[in-house]
């Protein structure tokens, strides 16, 4: 595992070793410079003096010592050959071709010479550039070295600051790891460094989202328990019922009363599984698809029609200008459009009708369910879409789960839900999805006559 700290004081000594070869090699140049300017002058300063010396002697046998390399005199005559020489060394410089300062190279290396006139002769005062780099590499050492032995007290000095630095965020891991499912209050965000502040908002929205998924969760829970409560006694009763019938009549009765609580529990289990796999957060494993929304629709009614007819409602698909598509979970949003046209045929009295639409409109796809039942008061509107809730009176019985699950799909697929007044005096529940537009297409009624041609849409 990385460890920032670690990561943090190595970046800073490489980055203080960088600076500080950096100013090393800065020092030697500039010592180089310096030095040369002054071994220069040297240079002049002992070719002058060495001049004056010998003219004022009037001889050359004065003018130097012997086995010095560091400082190399010598003396030509007026032939160019070489009459004296400080140090009897093979590889010294030749005579140069004017007076004053020059720069003479040779097979051994670099020399700098001074050359001065002598009466007829020429004197020449050399100099190699070893001399000089060891000089002004010594003295970038001399700068060097109190940094080196520093180095050890600079990372100590590091890892002291980052770990001060770095102590919001110990601070603030002790306080995640602090935290349980029951209690997941917000971190506080005093005194927080303004590098870590995004971290603490992102993980206080985070536990808010916990916070509530679990209460959620808990609700469901305790509302699932106290709804499968009551079917399964029923069942329970039920089936007693069957095993203390007396004669064939009564036992079949209560086995088909028995057949219907145990459908009604099933129906209520898979409207709870429905609405766990679509709450917020769930895992879905299919990928989205295009889905063409008349298409849909027109599964849906056949799905219904057997239920329609047998309840002689009139169900069908409106006309639209526009057809939507959108990308979704094609399953998911059967489900949704069958829930509200199963809810729509269970609260319409006989004779009735519902309508199914689909289409754009202002630019969002949309799934809109009409027909001419009761309505629901604008006062329990609100309300429809928890969990578990049935208005009392409407002789109907269910999970109330429908339109719970319709909201939680819809709104996985970005959209929403509106209920609203239809024109034939019902309720009228609009879902509006984003989506694009494709092909203009007419939905037809359902069921369509026999025919390679649809008829004409109601």
């Amino acid at each position: 595992m990385r460890s920032l700290r670690r990561a943090l004081l190595l970046t800073l000594l490489a980055a203080v070793a960088v600076v500080t070869l950096a100013e090393v090699a800065a020092t030697y140049r500039i010592a180089r410079r310096e030095i040369d300017s002054v071994l220069d002058y040297q240079l002049r300063l002992v070719a002058l003096s060495l001049r004056d010396q010998a003219l004022g002697l009037g001889r050359i046998s004065s003018l130097g010592g012997a086995g010095e390399r560091e400082l190399v005199v010598q003396i030509w005559d007026r032939t160019g050959t070489r009459i004296y020489a400080s140090t009897p060394a093979q590889d010294l410089p030749e005579l140069p071709d004017h007076p004053g300062l020059a720069t003479v190279t040779t097979e051994t290396g670099t020399w700098t010479n001074y050359a001065v006139s002598l009466g007829g002769q020429v004197l020449q005062v050399s100099q190699p550039e070893s001399m000089r780099s060891r000089l002004a590499f010594a003295a970038a050492a001399r700068t060097l070295i109190p940094l080196l032995l520093l180095l050890p007290v600079l990372a100590i000095l590091v890892w002291t600051i980052v770990g001060r630095v770095l102590s919001p965020i110990d601070r603030l891991a002790r306080q995640v790891a602090g935290r349980s499912p029951s209690a997941l209050q917000s971190l506080p965000e005093e005194e927080v460094p303004e590098e870590v502040r995004p971290l603490v908002l992102s993980l206080n929205a985070l536990m808010t989202r916990l916070s509530a998924a679990l209460a959620a969760q808990r609700a469901f829970v305790a509302d699932a328990a106290h709804e499968l409560r009551t079917p399964l006694a029923a069942l329970k009763l039920q089936a007693q019922l069957a095993s203390r019938a007396h004669d064939e009549a009564d036992r079949t009765a209560a086995l088909a009363d028995l057949q219907v609580g145990l459908e009604r529990a099933a129906h209520v289990v898979h409207q709870l599984l429905t609405l766990a796999r679509e709450e917020p957060g769930a895992e879905v494993d299919l990928p989205e698809q295009p889905v063409v929304l008349s298409e849909l629709v027109g599964q849906v009614i056949a799905d219904h029609a057997r239920l329609a007819e047998a309840k002689g409602i009139d169900l069908g698909a409106t006309a639209s200008g526009e057809d939507g598509q959108i990308q979704g979970h094609p399953g998911a949003l059967r489900t949704l459009l069958a829930n509200l046209v199963d809810n729509a045929i269970r609260y319409t009295p006989q004779g009735g009708r519902v309508d199914v639409a689909a289409g754009v409109r202002n630019g969002a796809s949309f799934l809109e369910v009409t027909d001419s039942g009761p309505g629901i008061p604008a006062a329990d509107r609100p309300r429809v879409f928890d969990r578990f809730y049935r208005r009392s009176g409407t002789g109907e019985s269910g999970s109330g789960l429908g339109l719970a699950i319709v909201k939680a799909i819809a709104e996985r697929h970005g959209g929403r839900v509106t209920l609203g007044d239809s024109a034939m005096g019902g309720l009228s529940i609009r879902v509006e999805l984003p989506g694009s537009a494709v092909l203009a297409t007419r939905l037809a009624p359902w069921p369509p006559s026999p025919g390679p041609v649809p008829p004409e849409p109601r």
